[in-house]
């Protein structure tokens, strides 16, 4: 697993731009890369779980402190892996440390499930027990610490989701069917999930950035969603709110669903970027952290 260019799983180099904590591999094994206070500048691609994934993440625009985003990559085997977003709250350093937190402890927790004595198929539990003690360590942080997470566990085709917050899944076809989008845990989130508004206004509401479950709170409960089978030219997408906040969900999908992944994921930036410098009524403008994740087959 690797960034950059054309990837090998046999080596890992950094990403474009500016990133903390820099990829590494496991010992067992399990080859790990995590982005965290990253701040690229061009979309790099990874060779992941029998597929490409292609990433993209910085800070909001104009912003002096680091990116509070986090993303993460764990190659389990040649056609199994997770991909991880994680996007922290309560201000600089208080959610970098967060969403730094919960991504590192999750990496534990899979190096934990890799080891050869691992019965049976330790990585579902890894998963729920990683994001349990994510919750705990990142409460013991204090000073109103939290994140979300949104992960998807990848195997052979079969994909399954797990998020807590309002970092966003999305499953889409070619020609364009949405097959799978994940509910923000917000007011707004259920109210478009309820129909009682669509997702023109909830866009548009004032509301949008409240988020009513978090990893960082003793009310924490994670949503795990069915296991879905991928199609050969179906895309996945994970990413925080930054990109959610500012594209409708339609928009997400006319963009990433055909063409080179790479492109794909640069043109939902691109926008996304230019939305939240240029303010106007019919647009949304929230200026925030953005991360994309998307991955196709190979």
């Amino acid at each position: 697993m690797s960034f950059g260019g054309t990837l090998s799983s046999a080596t890992i180099s950094p990403p474009p731009g500016h990133f903390g904590l820099a990829p590494k591999k496991a010992q067992q094994g399990l080859q790990i890369a995590i982005l965290a206070e990253a701040e690229m500048t061009e979309v790099a691609l990874l060779e992941i779980a029998g597929g490409t994934a292609a990433v993209f993440t910085t800070p909001s625009p104009g912003k002096t402190t680091p990116n509070e985003d986090v993303a993460g990559f764990f190659s389990i085997a040649k056609h199994h892996g997770v991909l991880a977003v994680a996007d922290g709250l309560g201000g600089h350093a208080v959610g970098e440390r967060a969403s730094r937190e919960a991504m590192e402890i999750l990496q534990q927790t899979l190096e934990e499930a890799a080891e050869p004595a691992a019965a049976g198929d330790p990585f579902r539990s890894a998963i729920l027990n990683g994001i349990e003690a994510a919750n705990r360590a990142v409460m013991e942080l204090g000073s109103g610490a939290a994140t979300t997470l949104a992960l998807v566990e990848i195997q052979d085709r079969a994909v399954r989701t797990y998020h807590v917050g309002d970092s966003a899944i999305l499953l889409t076809g070619q020609r364009g069917k949405l097959k799978l989008q994940t509910i923000a845990h917000s007011p707004i989130g259920y109210a478009v999930e309820s129909g009682l508004i669509d997702e023109q206004a909830a866009i548009h509401h004032e509301e949008r950035h409240v988020i009513s479950n978090v990893i960082g709170s003793d009310q924490m409960r994670m949503e795990i969603g069915p296991t879905i089978e991928m199609a050969a030219r179906d895309t996945l997408v994970v990413a925080s709110d930054g990109l959610l906040d500012n594209l409708l969900p339609q928009e997400i999908v006319d963009r990433v669903r055909t063409g080179p992944l790479d492109k794909a994921v640069d043109s939902l930036v691109q926008l996304a970027r230019r939305r939240m410098t240029t303010e106007g009524n019919a647009t949304p403008s929230k200026p925030d952290d953005l991360t994309v994740i998307a991955f196709r087959l190979g």
